[in-house]
């Protein structure tokens, strides 16, 4: 049928009725406060696992500036936001927010900004000329080897997230003064996060795909498969909704494009083409730029070399000097961990390698990927393979912990698989995983294992 018909049909086919008040499906409370409360969130919000404060607008505000626009029209509108939401003025809080959003969209390039003295990259055409991708090393996955890797690795992830979510969104000092050096889990471990959500659906459209597998499938599923987003991905997929693909869903009106997002989702990339740094950060800007752009998908590729490497490297110093050097040296990215890495061959004292790191991004978001990203490296760096020593500096370090501590516990479970993690950290985890993603709302490890094995031999 054309769609006037299913139109005409629809209308003519109903049987007029009188509805009472009671049938009614409109309520004035429904109508007034469904879209009120989305938007105080927006300005005003908790970290679910930490219960630590953020506010995405400041945060978006922040953003645009980190990427050389001017934000001081933006900047004054949040003052009388934050007025307008203690008052509880919902009309002009929704009327201030447009106009800030409007603001970012439309802002002025401010020349003086260091963002722009980088190049851009805008697409994988573009980053692949300009990275030093190394030859492919041969892994044997039918291997128990291979298969004890992936294993590690997935336990690796899933342990480092539930660890790092009752910490997420404080800071290193905070997170010192209420509870010491961190280095096992404060609480029982949950797996409710989105720490592996965006690399199952991924895992699932590698299945279903193959080698075509492309951004519009990973896109199409994330609005199947995932019942929300927060930040980026929140934005991709509004704008996947009103028909907006990658890569423009990355960076259309979305003021947190180069947040954590896409970092924190780098490693299945790398598992499912161990050796392969070439094909593994592909596929990594392949799913990165459904919601994000430039520097945050550099952030997902990152992570999928780190992960690759684990898998033919035996020590991850090297694996860290060997990713860095792959990435484009124009890139802003690349000047955030040669700085991490740098510094970390200058001091011996992690706690002041973190000092020193933290003051040289503190401009940007706690959840934004740079700082984040200097995290990591310190975490690696010192923590020297060690997964207990590497869960607590990412912990010390603050920020985005679970981000952290589940993408590092993931490429140090690679690196050393069966002898890596304590059980002390696996057995609170148990066999099996709850997720938010649906169709797969509970799930083994081993199935999770067993999907990466078969994109493996999809690849290969």
């Amino acid at each position: 049928m054309k769609a006037w018909e299913i139109a005409k049909d629809v209308y003519e086919s109903a049987n007029a009725k009188l509805v009472d008040d009671s049938e009614s499906t409109w309520t004035m409370d429904d109508m007034q406060n469904h879209d009120f409360n989305k938007l105080k969130i927006i300005w005003r919000s908790v970290a679910p696992g930490s219960g630590a404060p953020s506010s995405l607008i400041a945060g978006a505000v922040q953003s645009v500036e980190n990427m050389g626009m001017n934000v001081e029209k933006a900047e004054k509108l949040l003052q009388e936001g934050y007025k307008a939401y203690d008052r509880d003025d919902i009309m002009e809080l929704f009327k201030i927010s447009s106009k800030i959003f409007y603001e970012l969209s439309h802002g002025e390039k401010d020349a003086k900004s260091d963002y722009w003295s980088y190049k851009i990259y805008n697409s994988w055409d573009e980053f692949e000329k300009s990275a030093n991708f190394p030859e492919k090393k041969m892994v044997d996955i039918d291997s128990l080897d291979f298969r004890e890797k992936v294993l590690y690795g997935w336990l690796g992830q899933i342990c480092g997230g539930a660890f790092g979510t009752a910490l997420e969104g404080y800071s290193g000092k905070a997170i010192k003064e209420a509870f010491g050096y961190v280095d096992f889990y404060l609480k029982p471990p949950c797996t409710y996060n989105d720490d592996i959500t965006y690399e199952l659906v991924f895992l699932k459209t590698l299945l279903d795909e193959g080698k075509g597998i492309n951004s519009k499938a990973i896109a199409e599923n994330w609005v199947a498969m995932i019942p929300f987003g927060w930040s980026a991905e929140d934005i991709a997929m509004k704008n996947l909704m009103l028909g907006i693909y990658p890569p423009e869903s990355g960076f259309s009106n979305n003021p947190y494009r180069e947040w954590i997002g896409a970092q924190m989702r780098g490693a299945v990339c790398g598992m499912v083409a161990p050796g392969d740094v070439y094909t593994a950060a592909k596929l990594a800007w392949i799913d990165g730029e459904v919601s994000h752009h430039n520097n945050g998908i550099i952030g997902e590729v990152f992570n999928s070399i780190l992960t690759s490497l684990a898998f033919v490297e035996d020590d991850i110093k090297n694996i860290l000097e060997k990713a860095i050097a792959i990435l484009p040296e124009d890139s802003q990215y690349y000047y955030v961990v040669n700085f991490a890495l740098s510094q970390c061959k200058k001091y011996d004292d992690w706690e002041k390698v973190l000092e020193i790191c933290l003051e040289e991004f503190k401009e940007y978001n706690l959840t934004h990927a740079y700082p984040n990203a200097a995290i990591e490296v310190v975490a690696l760096w010192f923590g020297e393979g060690n997964f207990d020593k590497t869960m607590l500096i990412g912990a010390r370090a603050g920020l985005d912990v679970d981000c952290n501590t589940a993408q590092i516990g993931n490429i140090v479970g690679v690196l050393n698989g069966k002898n890596g993690i304590g059980g002390k950290w696996i057995n609170p985890i148990g066999k099996d995983i709850k997720t938010y993603v649906r169709g797969l709302e509970e799930l083994s490890i081993d199935e999770i294992v067993e999907w990466t094995v078969k994109c493996n031999r999809i690849l290969n």
